[in-house]
C-alpha cells in the first residue's frame, strides 16, 4: 500500500476540494446513489468529539444538517456497538448489507475490520486512526495529532504565563492508551514545555472513551492539588473534564480544561448571560470529517484504493479553536507563528514516547504506550 502524507502537494489538492473552503457535497454536486454506514463505538456519534465529527463528514457531504439529516437511514446511517465483542458483527452485518463505503472511527476496531476485510475483498472499507491495516480494500486515515497537541500545550502555557501563575502544572487525562493517545499527550507535553520549561506535568487513563465520571473524579482531585489546565483526549470521558472545569469557573476558579477532536467551547460554556465565557479556553481539532469526505469523494470519483493518508498541520487536518476570548489576540499571534514554525520544520514534534523521552527535560515516567 503506498502511504501518502498531505502536505504541501495535497494542500493544493485534497484540502482545496474538502477542506473548509471547498469541500465537494451535495450542496454543490450530486452524490447519485452512494452509501455509506459509519461504525462506532458505545459512545456513538453524540460524543461532542470524535465520532460527532465523523458524522458531521458525512452529514456536509450529502448536504444535511445536525437538525436535519434527511438521508439518514437511506444513503447513510449509523451503527454503535455496545462492547467491543459487537465490533464483528456489526461490521458483517454492515458488509452483507452492501453499502458503497463502510467506515469505522477509531483505533480499537482495527482487528475487527481487518478481519473482516479480508475475506470480503469486494466491499471497500475506511478506518480512521489506524496506519497498520494494509489491505486493498482499505483506507485507512490517521492524523498528526502531535503536531495540534503541540499548540493547545503551547496556548495553555501561555495562558498561565499571562495569568502570572507560579509554577503551574499541567494534566493529560488519556482514554484507552495506544500509538494514537500517546501522540496526544506528548505533542500536548511538549507545547507546555516549550514555553515553561521547567512545568510539572501529571497523566492518567480513564481505560475508557464512556467513563466521565471518572475524568471528572481525576479533574477535580488534580484541580484541588493546583494543576492550572487539563488536556483530555478520551472521547466521551472527557466531558468530565470540562464539567468539572465548569463548575469550578462558576466557583471563581482560575482553572482550565482544553477540549480535543471538535470545539469544545460550547460544552464548556458556563455563563447563561454570556456565552463567550466556557471552562475550554481552547480546543485540539482533529478534523475527522475531513477524512470522511475523502473517503466519499474517493467512492463518488472512483478513485478509491488501499492507502494510507496522514493530515497533518500542513494540510489543516489538525488545529486550535479559537472561540473563546480569554485566548488573546497577543497569544493566538504567538500560536501562530508556532504554527508556522511546525509547517516549516523548524519545529519539529516528536510523534512517540521513545523519541520524546531524548528530549531535555521531557517527563520519563508517564503512562503512555507507543
Amino acid at each position: 500500500m503506498k502511504r501518502l502524507i498531505l502536505c504541501s502537494l495535497l494542500c493544493g489538492l485534497t484540502v482545496a476540494a474538502f477542506g473548509r473552503g471547498g469541500q465537494q457535497s451535495a450542496s454543490s454536486s450530486t452524490t447519485g446513489s452512494i452509501t455509506i454506514r459509519l461504525l462506532t463505538d458505545a459512545t456513538g456519534i453524540d460524543d461532542k468529539s470524535f465520532n460527532a465529527a465523523a458524522w458531521r463528514g458525512i452529514l456536509e457531504f450529502y448536504g444535511d444538517t445536525w437538525q436535519n439529516p434527511r438521508q439518514r437511514g437511506s444513503a447513510y446511517d449509523v451503527l454503535t456497538a455496545q462492547t467491543q465483542d459487537m465490533y464483528i458483527p456489526n461490521i458483517k452485518q454492515v458488509t452483507d448489507e452492501g453499502y458503497d463505503l463502510i467506515t469505522a472511527t477509531g483505533f480499537t476496531f482495527a482487528d475487527a475490520l481487518a478481519e473482516v476485510a479480508q475475506a470480503n475483498p469486494q466491499q471497500k472499507y475506511q478506518i480512521v486512526d489506524v496506519d497498520w491495516v494494509t489491505l486493498p480494500n482499505v483506507l485507512g486515515v490517521v492524523f498528526a495529532e502531535h503536531e495540534g497537541s503541540y499548540l493547545v500545550g503551547a496556548a495553555s502555557a501561555l495562558k498561565a504565563k499571562a495569568d502570572g501563575i507560579t509554577n503551574p502544572r499541567f494534566g493529560f487525562i488519556g482514554g484507552i492508551p495506544g500509538s494514537t493517545i500517546t501522540k496526544f499527550e506528548i505533542g500536548f507535553i511538549q507545547g507546555v514545555l516549550s514555553i515553561l520549561p521547567t512545568a510539572e506535568i501529571v497523566d492518567y487513563y480513564v481505560n475508557s472513551w464512556g467513563e466521565p465520571a471518572l475524568a471528572k473524579t481525576q479533574a477535580k482531585n488534580w484541580y484541588d492539588a493546583g494543576v492550572y489546565a487539563i488536556y483530555s483526549a478520551a472521547g466521551g470521558s472527557g466531558n468530565g473534564t470540562i464539567a468539572q472545569a465548569k463548575e469550578y469557573r462558576v466557583a471563581g476558579k482560575n482553572v482550565w480544561a482544553i477540549g480535543v477532536d471538535s470545539d469544545q467551547h460550547e460544552e464548556g460554556q458556563y455563563n447563561p448571560s454570556d456565552p463567550t465565557q466556557s471552562a475550554v479556553l481552547t480546543s485540539m481539532l482533529k478534523r475527522v470529517e475531513t477524512s470522511l469526505l475523502y473517503g466519499l469523494n474517493a467512492i463518488k470519483t472512483g478513485t478509491f484504493r488501499g492507502e494510507i493518508i496522514t493530515l497533518d498541520l500542513k494540510a489543516d487536518g489538525v488545529g486550535y479553536s479559537r472561540s473563546n476570548p480569554a485566548l488573546t489576540a497577543d497569544i493566538i499571534q504567538q500560536l501562530d507563528q508556532i504554527k508556522q514554525d511546525i509547517t516549516t520544520g523548524k519545529i519539529k514534534v516528536a510523534a512517540t514516547y521513545a523519541q520524546a523521552k531524548q528530549l531535555p527535560g521531557f517527563p520519563q515516567d508517564l503512562k503512555a504506550q507507543d
